[in-house]
């Protein structure tokens, strides 16, 4: 009873210091990435992109109602709610630790008393190794935001000390019964993550070494592949060949017997409830309990799984978010397999040189069509002239990147040596070991790695170390010595890992062996599946939790070992103290105190604030086209959880391809109307336009939209080509575009400003900026033809320039956003792509409207955050500053350049911001802030020196890693010695030329 009390009571208070940590450092609303999309879905009960993690949504749901009404507090409790998750993930990793430690003293008796030395060794173990798991960078970063990852790892958690407590308890009555709750959290956790599958085979070790007193290592090899087959058979089987069996069922009970959708999904329903019932009553009759605890625990996986049914439920009802609306079998199996995202060729695969010498069918896609299903298309593939086993460099798209880093010629083909170097240098090294590092040993910054050796790389603390991995070190730059994110733990952690996994397979190898199949399954293996293209828009260190997580559990049994070569020399007791006490602060100590400042998000507020400015630079009812995640998910919290600025219709450009999102789009949400598409949606369906290809006719005029259009969208075999297969197509005949202009409707709309009405153009024109119109670019032309500048048209300025179709010298920027302007002040511009700005708005909606997520005060910014500053400072403030000075409004100026220098950091982060800086440096001169001008220009001229001292160390034994950032160094030195210049601020003057006497090799290499 003390020891189970002592168990019980230190497992909660882990979890609860840990959830206390996670509560204190969370962020206080919507972050990057995935968590609007999934916090305004979860608050409405909508549908999020493929595969959905329903269970997530239904239990953020349930946080979001502990805001009692609050809108802006619904995102704070959801991301208290992964908080919570993940508290109660270190609970169990406690509980986990101290079982597989106990086992060392007493194996599975569940009343045997230990020494108080064991005890403490026991409980020590798991304090050490809970806690430091609780710390870890990539654990902690996902603790404090609403994401799947935290309930992902509880269900790991769960799952884990689940068939341990089954391992002590497999000789009594009713202890199966741990691994039927096993299965169901496994069917349960499907609807939050697929992460929790892979513990399947460290099951089936668990219960081959429980099950059977004399092992063999043939025994074990067999147990594991029979885990191997059972997670193949929940994640293809259960997961996708039901739903697929399910959606052939209905075809041919629609189709074939006329009966109504989803009578055949319904039947196989029956027909697999049925056939488990029986199983169970034959199994229970015949006295067969291998298959009876089998087919309940498909049942109870099942039973969990049915979480999905919310999908389907909810894409019936319609809501505003809607992604894929899987509201059928065919679009509900499609939803599962996530067939929007493609598949990556994991056995036998191309080379990324390699070329197409054939194509052939792989099946049909089937859609809703009328009462019946209908084939909207043909699955298609392709054979290659140069294929391998084991692909790894398979991207046409990355060909440059494969080639710089695997140091091959311009036509040099690769091999399988390149194949496998890849592999291991940035497969396994790159995106796995150096996250494995970044937990473990310590990490340099936070800045994105695709490779340079001043970005995201693992470091140690231990300086000569550093400098032999990473050159340059000897002159780091103070931005880095001071950079929250440069966190060194001196290899702490990873040698009480070692030393805790030495321990256990010495003292208990099978155990370790399961502890080592649950590292290799949630980390090495997820690489092989992954099987990940390089430059990744993210770091993807979150799908490697799992991994370690279990390294964690030989932290903690590192403290073991440690007590145990101290028993030699001292008392057992005080052994057993004195270790835990080290390891307390070689391992959760140390990480809680390096990890502190770069996880502490509760001041973070801009990816709210980015999207609030998106809006407010919106006139009323406007459309606004988005095109990233980034820009998109924030921006669909704000408007679905705080209900701000719903007038405006947000369009995400990459989605808006897909026929659903089209559809969605002709329809009214909110307060913003539907798009003025005007397209019938039997043209546009799945099938049918998926993508139009230019064909050139040599046409020498430009032709009217309207026209271009009609031709598009036309069923005429006159308006088509036919292809080499036979079939016939809708082509675009021309790339030269135009519009013409209704100026009184320009005029009434208020489209243009006032003293800009003379400048409206009779006729639009532009050149089309891409080979296809998909229904994305369908849509815009739709729109600009049916719109009559009715409703605001707006691009964000993220937007990619070929996004805009052409339109870009028709830009106007506004702040946040480009407002599309027929106006002659634009298409006169020295380049197609240069919008300008409507300088007056653009100053009115930053001095009153924007703001900037306490960027300016708080003691850490994310890489996801600071690289806007850039935009700010040089975009926003610098550029409107500089046209304000034109217009000879210097008053406005001093409260521009005022307002940035209080919004914006007080420190510099890339060498692109110290860039973009000059303008603005400027037009504080001008302006007369010369002493805030001065600070600004010393705190980034000292940057400067600093850094392009670094880089160029680095590349004196590292060439060319760090061209882009010189690049933008000797940009900066030319700016600020003309900046200083016209100032005549004579020390600066002095200080930035010295920079460039210390560079004239390079200039005039240049």
């Amino acid at each position: 009873m003390n020891y189970t009390k002592i168990n019980n009571l230190l497992g909660w208070a882990c979890g609860i210091l840990a959830t206390l940590v996670y509560i204190m450092t969370a962020e206080k609303t919507t972050s990057w990435w995935d968590t609007g999309e999934f916090i305004a879905s979860a608050y409405k009960m909508q549908i999020v992109h493929q595969p959905g993690a329903p269970l997530f949504l239904m239990v953020q749901n349930i946080f979001s109602n502990l805001a009692m009404g609050d809108k802006t507090q619904i995102a704070y409790w959801m991301n208290i709610g992964s908080a919570v998750s993940s508290g109660m993930t270190i609970l169990f990793l406690f509980w986990t630790i101290t079982a597989l430690a106990r086992k060392a003293y007493v194996k599975y008796s569940r009343t045997a008393e230990v020494s108080d030395a064991a005890l403490i060794n026991i409980m020590g173990a798991g304090v050490v190794g809970a806690l430091a798991y609780a710390f870890s960078d990539t654990f902690w970063f996902s603790a404090v935001e609403s994401e799947v990852y935290a309930m992902s790892s509880l269900c790991t958690a769960v799952v884990f000390w689940a068939i341990l407590k089954w391992e002590v308890r497999a000789d009594e009555p009713g202890a199966d019964r741990w691994l039927l709750l096993i299965a169901y959290v496994m069917g349960l956790s499907i609807g939050v993550h697929l992460l929790n599958l892979l513990v399947i085979p460290a099951i089936a070790l668990v219960i081959y070494f429980r099950r059977n007193e004399k092992t063999t290592s043939a025994g074990a090899i067999k147990a594991l592949l029979i885990g191997v087959v059972v997670l193949a058979f929940v994640l293809w089987g259960v997961i996708q060949y039901l739903i697929k069996f399910a959606a052939y069922f209905d075809l041919f009970f629609v189709n074939s017997l006329g009966l109504g959708f989803g009578t055949g999904v319904t039947f196989f329903a029956l027909l697999v409830l049925g056939g488990l019932c029986f199983g169970l009553w034959y199994s229970y009759k015949k006295v067969k309990p291998t298959l009876n605890i089998a087919l309940l625990g498909i049942a109870f996986v099942i039973f969990g799984y049915s979480s999905f049914s919310m999908i389907l439920i909810r894409a019936k009802a319609n809501p505003t978010l809607n992604n894929s609306d899987p509201d059928n079998a065919f679009s509900f199996l499609s939803y599962l397999n996530r067939e929007q995202y493609g598949d990556e060729p994991l056995i036998k695969g191309r080379y990324f040189d390699a070329k197409p010498t054939d194509i052939f069918e792989t099946g049909n896609v089937y859609r809703k069509d009328g009462e019946k299903y209908v084939v909207a298309k043909k699955k298609f593939d392709y054979t290659f002239d140069r294929t391998t086993l084991f692909p790894r460099v398979y991207s046409d798209k990355h060909e440059g990147f494969y080639r710089d880093w695997l140091s091959l010629g311009e036509s040099e083909q690769p091999g399988m040596g390149d194949n496998l170097k890849f592999f291991f240098t940035y497969q396994i090294g790159h995106m796995y070991g150096r996250y494995f590092m970044w937990n473990f040993v310590g990490r340099q910054n936070d800045q994105q790695g695709h490779g340079s050796f001043t970005e995201g790389n693992w470091i140690s603390g231990i300086k000569p170390i550093d400098n032999i991995r990473l050159g340059g070190q000897n002159v780091l730059p103070t931005s880095e010595k001071e950079n929250a994110a440069r966190n060194t733990y001196f290899f702490l952690p990873l040698i009480l890992g070692i030393l805790g996994a030495l321990w256990q397979f010495r003292k208990q190898e099978k155990d370790a062996a399961v502890v080592a199949l649950l590292f290799f399954f949630t980390g090495l293996a997820i690489v092989l599946y992954l099987n990940q293209t390089p430059l990744q828009p993210r770091e993807r260190d979150y799908a490697y939790a799992g991994s370690f997580y279990a390294f964690c559990i030989w932290i903690g049994l590192g403290a073991i070992w440690i007590a145990e070569k101290l028993s030699g020399k001292i008392n057992a007791k005080n052994a057993a103290i004195g270790a835990t006490a080290v390891s307390v602060l070689a391992g959760p100590v140390l990480l809680a105190g390096q990890n502190w400042d770069d996880h502490d998000r509760s001041a973070k507020f801009l990816a709210r604030d980015m999207a609030k400015n998106y809006l407010e630079s919106c006139a009323p009812n406007a459309i606004l086209f988005s095109y990233g995640d980034n820009d998109t998910y924030p921006l669909w919290y704000v408007q679905e959880v705080e209900g701000f600025r719903t007038d405006v219709r947000v369009v995400n450009l990459s989605l808006l391809s897909a026929d659903w999102y089209m559809k969605q789009m002709m329809h009214k949400v909110n307060d913003a109307d539907a798009l003025p598409i005007n397209i019938d949606p039997e043209k546009i369906k799945d099938g049918v336009r998926d993508v139009i290809y230019y064909n050139d006719f040599q046409i020498p005029e430009h032709i009217e939209v309207k026209t271009l259009l009609d031709i598009m969208l036309s069923d005429n075999q006159q308006n088509k080509v036919q292809l080499q297969s036979g079939d016939w197509a809708n082509v675009l005949p021309t790339k030269k575009m135009q519009y013409t202009v209704d100026k009184n409707a320009v005029i009434a709309n208020k489209v243009v400003p006032k003293e800009w009405e003379d400048a409206i153009v009779d006729t639009m024109k532009w050149n089309y900026s891409m080979g296809i119109v998909s229904r994305a670019e369908l849509s815009i032309l739709a729109i600009l033809a049916n719109n009559n500048w009715k409703r605001p048209i707006y691009f964000t300025t993220t937007t990619p320039d070929e996004n805009m179709i052409g339109l870009n010298k028709y830009m106007v920027s506004e702040g946040f956003a480009m407002r599309l302007m027929p106006v002659a002040l634009a298409a006169d511009s020295t380049a197609d792509n240069a919008p300008i700005s409507d300088v007056e708005g653009t100053y009115n909606n930053i001095v009153n409207k924007f703001q900037w997520g306490n960027i300016g005060n708080s003691s850490y910014l994310d890489p996801d955050s600071y690289r806007y500053i850039s935009m700010y400072v040089g975009s926003l403030y610098g550029e409107t500053a500089q046209n304000l000075l034109m217009m000879g409004k210097k008053e406005e100026v001093k409260k521009l350049v005022l307002n940035a220098y209080e919004n914006m950091p007080k420190r510099p982060y890339l060498m692109s911001e110290v860039f973009s800086y000059a303008s603005l440096i400027d037009a504080m001169y001008k302006v007369g802030e010369t002493q805030k001008a001065n600070e600004v220009a010393a705190r980034n001229l000292k940057f400067l020196r600093e850094n392009m001292a670094y880089y160029t160390a680095i590349a004196e034994s590292k060439p060319n890693l760090e061209y882009r950032n010189m690049r933008f160094g000797l940009a900066s030195i030319q700016n600020y010695q003309r900046v200083l210049t016209d100032a005549k601020q004579k020390e600066l003057l002095d200080e930035v030329n010295k920079i460039f006497e210390t560079y004239r090799p390079l200039f005039e290499g240049n």
